[in-house]
């Protein structure tokens, strides 16, 4: 738990203990390369490349550093690209993105993508829990003490302990970005929050860390080899037909199905009937946001209110989160709550800032595909993250405000004029703007798949199979249970009808058939 509890204590006065069996086999503690004091995270990862010859250039491979993920027909997605319905881009908002960026300095767009130092070891391997980046440092963590929004202390990293005692990425290293994404604790994806550091089997039945559970850390599922992770929001697999095929190069070991195979139900086979088309997702977790509040609606169009001392507007609801803040707007929270079900083949859809959008309604940033007839498709959960954004109604296209900046370079979080925002966002980025904006309604898909519940949790029959269900909405196929078909039901009331004729006369047949034996003297 130390991880978040620590992050802001100085390491020069308190280290707090480090697991030794997550170390690695080799005792960093007795290189003489690692025992100097480091002014800076490059000088780590210089020291680290001495012995680790390939580790940046694997790491350079990866989505991880480059943000970017070429898609089968050839556009270019990833984090650099991609709409979304958070902060929206990116570009000019490069020194508070990257503070979830695997490296170091990238500020602008001169970071050097090729540079083997930029690369940052510890934010992976960090065993001791006090290594954090500041969130407006583009990727470096605090060399000295700092306070950050005015009020929040990051004391000095002690960057020579944390290289001392590195060791094998566990739930706390992937959890400080992946966690905390789109702003903060549970806010964007709804089944990854802080909840997960130390959960109980209630919770999450894999990562449950009591005595005589399984315990598992995020590269249990996402198995890592050359630094390239498993796994992707951009192209995920919808349906694992292989089964118990772990490892394999082709992403596959991140399924249910790599560990529990394609007829996962021993006690209940008839439940496997459900496995081609039902994701394992959608019966074994049936909530999310089970203890942290997830965002569900973010309106930046109510953006920009001010208090009487001219600082950006604050409100919080009883339970302490957020719910309007001048800087972004106003937010919806949600705990406990149901996902929403699509169908899915592994298609995902993504709008980009070059899409012309139909603004008449509400406008999917990514959709997923897929069809009832589709053999590759399953019903499966999400979290729709829904709000209103910034875009340009002339052009019919969404636009990259710049939000984070000095007071005077048009940023909104410090001059809070739209225009000027959007004007030098699309300028920085070297796309059109119109100079007329506008805000449109948007939704985002998110695929689900931590937070699985114990067996005994998973969804009751009726929960779907019935009026007003789960899956009310899904339409295209016939549902038993919910759906109201009468050739249906007809042929269906045959069918019994039938069976119960043929039974009655098969009786009947038998019975003549015994009395004229009886008759007959044969017995």
């Amino acid at each position: 738990m130390y991880l978040f509890a620590f992050s802001h204590l100085s390491a020069e006065t308190f280290h707090p203990p480090v697991d030794s069996l997550l170390l690695s086999t080799a005792d960093h503690t007795k290189f003489d390369e690692l025992k100097k004091e480091f002014k800076s995270g490059p000088e780590v990862t210089e020291a680290c490349l001495k012995c680790h010859t390939e580790a940046s250039k694997q790491v350079h491979r990866t989505k991880h550093w480059t943000w970017e993920v070429l898609m089968k027909d050839g556009k270019m997605l990833g984090k650099q690209h991609v709409v979304n319905n958070f902060c929206i881009s990116v570009d000019s908002n490069e020194p508070r993105c990257t503070s979830c960026h695997i490296g170091y300095g990238w500020k602008d767009r001169t970071f050097d993508f090729t540079s083997e130092k930029n690369v940052d070891c510890l934010v992976c391997h960090d065993g001791t829990g006090t290594y954090k980046k500041f969130p407006s440092g583009a990727g470096h963590p605090p060399y000295e003490d700092k306070v950050f929004g005015g009020k929040t202390p990051f004391k000095k990293v002690d960057l020579s302990y944390v290289a001392q005692h590195v060791a094998n990425p566990d739930r706390h290293n992937c959890g400080i970005c992946h966690f905390e994404g789109g702003g903060g604790d549970a806010v964007k994806h709804g089944d990854l929050d802080n909840s997960l550091l130390d959960p109980t089997e209630t919770l999450d039945v894999h990562m449950a860390s009591g005595k005589n559970e399984l315990n598992m850390t995020c590269t249990d599922c996402h198995k890592t080899e050359g630094h390239q992770v498993p796994g992707s929001r951009y192209e995920p697999t919808a349906r694992d037909v292989h089964g118990f095929d772990y490892p394999l190069p082709d992403d596959y070991p991140t399924t249910c199905a790599s560990c529990h195979g394609v007829d996962p139900h021993q006690n209940y086979k008839k439940l496997n009937d459900h496995v081609d088309k039902v994701a394992c997702q959608t019966c074994h977790i049936p909530a999310i946001a089970k203890e942290r509040p997830t965002k569900v609606w973010w309106d930046w169009s109510k953006a920009g209110k001010l208090d009487e001392a001219g600082r950006p507007l604050v409100k919080k609801d009883s339970t302490g989160h957020v719910v309007y803040l001048g800087k972004k707007g106003l937010f919806t929270w949600a705990k406990d709550i149901e996902p929403e079900y699509r169908w899915f083949n592994g298609e995902m859809n993504y709008v980009t800032f070059l899409t012309e959008i139909n603004d008449s309604g509400v406008v999917a940033i990514n959709h997923p595909d897929g069809e009832p007839r589709d053999t590759l498709s399953r019903i499966w959960p999400f979290k729709v993250h829904r709000g209103k954004q910034p875009y340009d109604p002339q052009l019919k296209r969404f636009v990259k405000p710049k939000l984070f900046g000095p007071k005077g370079s048009g940023a909104y979080w410090s001059d809070f004029d739209w225009d000027k925002s959007i004007a030098e966002g699309m300028e920085y980025a070297g796309l059109e703007y119109s100079g007329t904006y506008g805000f449109v309604e948007t939704e985002m898909y998110w695929p689900i798949s931590h937070m699985v519940s114990p067996k005994e949790d998973a969804l009751s029959c009726v929960e779907c199979h019935s009026r007003g269900g789960r899956l009310e909405k899904l339409a295209g196929f016939y549902l038993p249970g919910r759906d109201a078909n009468g050739y249906v039901e007809i042929l269906g009331l045959l069918v019994i009808v039938s069976s119960l004729v043929g039974i009655s006369i098969h009786g009947f047949m038998r019975f003549v058939s015994n009395k004229r034996r009886v008759q007959d003297g044969e017995v």
